[in-house]
């Protein structure tokens, strides 16, 4: 019996991202041993839930069976137009920020209205609306940055607050990851809509003619992806004190690089929150390490690269393997 949920575990793809990830830090670790200082540690910190944040509503969207490419776009433009507000139009903080996500929440909607009533394919309709969005931030601050708010106040200490335990930096981002972590495992794995998202990835027709409403829970998981980059672009603009409309370019390929490197499939119908996590340590790790242990940063995406492929063929090997069985 022992033996056998052992295998059972070894095979979910989790698991054996888990083991990558572990071995990646026992290698770099070896390889300097200021990897594990709590400045470097404090480092990783500080970025990490930032992009973990976009990938959790990114992984919802994959296991129903679609992406979003404009997430790196609308990371950017949240916080340009907040303090766009803010600077230029006399707007309070909270009020710009209720506006800005206003904007964000019609954005995922159009995605998936698009997507669902018009019937074209994500990668086409979220394409188009990074240009669209990206061109907004871009025209819209001549393509400077702008000096985001660094004054005391409710909303930058619950959202980009810092404290310290033991010598590591503490961010108020990681506490919202874990709790938007939580929320994200409750919802794919506990609630009733969890299995509609993943029947609707793995056959459309048929969960719609089980009764699942497909159309309004993709355009919900549209909303909620864009909302969420949102928030992790907001996030960002708070601790760096800066709103740059150029932020955020090719999140959206490390992204879905991390949600895929977890084990969410690529093509739906099979998802994981622990698994995207482990995704979200694996790349940041490896961003992090390969610079420590003097390899030129430029390098990163060949690691990525590589990694992805790698991953990717042992999953599939592990999901035909079950299959099988």
């Amino acid at each position: 019996m022992a033996s056998a949920t052992m295998s059972s575990a070894l095979k979910k793809p989790e698991t054996t991202s888990f083991i990558i990830l572990v071995l990646v830090v026992i290698g770099f670790t070896l390889a300097n041993d200021r990897f594990l200082s709590p400045l470097n540690i404090s480092n990783l910190l500080a970025f990490m839930p930032e992009l973990g944040i976009i990938a959790l509503g990114m992984t919802l969207l994959l296991t129903a069976g679609e992406f979003d490419l404009s997430v790196g776009a609308v990371f950017a433009f949240t916080p340009v137009s907040t303090m766009l507000l803010v600077q230029n139009g006399g707007v309070g903080l909270e009020l710009a920020l209720i506006i800005a996500f206003a904007a964000t929440f019609c954005i995922g909607a159009l995605n998936g209205i698009l997507v669902t009533k018009i019937g074209i394919s994500s990668f086409l309709v979220t394409l188009s609306m990074l240009l669209i969005v990206r061109g907004a931030s871009l025209f819209l601050t001549q393509g400077f940055p702008l000096k985001s708010w660094d004054e005391e106040s409710w909303i930058r200490t619950i959202l980009a607050g810092s404290f310290y335990v033991g010598g590591i930096r503490i961010y108020a981002s990681l506490i919202w990851f874990g709790l938007l972590s939580l929320f994200a495992l409750y919802v794919l794995n506990v609630a009733k809509v969890g299995n509609w998202i993943t029947a609707i990835g793995s056959n459309r027709n048929a969960a719609v003619a089980r009764g699942v409403p497909a159309d309004k829970v993709k355009i919900w998981l549209f909303i909620a992806t864009s909302m969420l980059a949102g928030l992790a672009g907001v996030i960002s603009s708070l601790r760096i004190s800066s709103a740059s409309p150029v932020a955020g370019s090719q999140y959206e390929l490390e992204v879905i690089a991390m949600v895929v490197v977890g084990g969410t499939a690529l093509t739906g119908g099979r998802g994981t929150i622990i698994g995207t996590i482990i995704g979200v340590l694996m790349l940041r790790i490896i961003r992090n390490g390969i610079v420590l242990v003097g390899v030129p940063g430029l390098a990163f995406n060949i690691f990525v690269g590589v990694i992805i492929l790698a991953m990717l063929v042992l999953h599939a090997k592990l999901h035909k393997s079950s299959e099988r069985k």
